[in-house]
């Protein structure tokens, strides 16, 4: 999801929901601690090098249960980190505190909550790696009979 998505899906919305990818709901008196733009330069195992940019939203957590984010409050802060970090309209990735680890997700919705979708590594040299593409699989429809009739066009 885009920047420019996220605000639009605020501006319709009376609470603010973030759904796990197990369907679990992240605690209603969640923060957004961080809005920031993320550069990473790095060099892939094929010798390339390569730029990736994203805004980052940080959700955390914590046992203050008497306050729960609007819609309206996330707006301001996104606004005041375009305005300060002249933010494109960027891809948004979240992190959230798991049990073990800090998670990094896509984000979408779903006309009520935000999903945090989970993300995947992937080599991005797969020509310079040497590691062959998976082929497709192709399904091949079965003959009825076990004899093939002369006449039937399949010999």
């Amino acid at each position: 999801m885009k920047l420019s998505e996220i605000k639009k899906h605020l501006q319709q919305l009376e609470q603010i929901g973030f759904q796990l990818p197990n369907g679990e709901l992240v605690a209603p008196h969640f923060h957004v601690t961080e809005v920031g733009k993320i550069t990473k330069d790095f060099v892939d195992c094929g010798g390339k090098v390569r730029r990736e940019v994203i805004i980052n939203f940080q959700l955390w957590e914590e046992r203050d249960y008497n306050h729960r984010l609007h819609p309206e409050k996330l707006l301001q802060i996104i606004e005041i980190s375009e305005k300060r970090f002249q933010f494109e309209d960027l891809e948004i990735e979240v992190e959230y505190q798991g049990k073990e680890t800090i998670g990094k997700y896509n984000l979408d919705f779903d006309g009520t909550n935000f999903l945090l979708k989970s993300k995947l590594t992937a080599c991005l040299a797969l020509d310079a790696c040497g590691i062959p593409v998976e082929k497709t699989k192709v399904k091949v429809a079965q003959i009825a009979s076990s004899s093939c009739d002369p006449k039937s066009g399949c010999c």
